[in-house]
């Protein structure tokens, strides 16, 4: 974890994401194990899925003039 904020980087809540999957399909976990290794990877995952969301976010489309060259810059979702 970083030490500037208690949550993991998204590349540390994905490996531990993945972590989590390898040990559930494997079955080597117990049930009450199983279910709290569960309940962590859906934090995980929401965690993640709002890295993502807060990227996607800041993506911008470049605009092209009239003789082709960059001219602006948009946000991504605007049409």
């Amino acid at each position: 974890m970083t030490s500037e904020s208690t949550e993991p980087s998204f590349e540390e809540a994905l490996k531990a994401l993945e972590e989590i999957v390898r040990k559930l399909e494997s079955g080597e976990a117990p049930l009450d194990e199983s279910i709290a290794l569960y309940e962590q990877g859906h934090k995980l995952r929401v965690l993640c899925q709002a890295r993502l969301d807060a990227a996607q976010a800041k993506i911008e489309q470049i605009v092209l003039g009239a003789d082709g060259a960059p001219a602006a810059t948009r946000p991504f979702d605007a049409d």
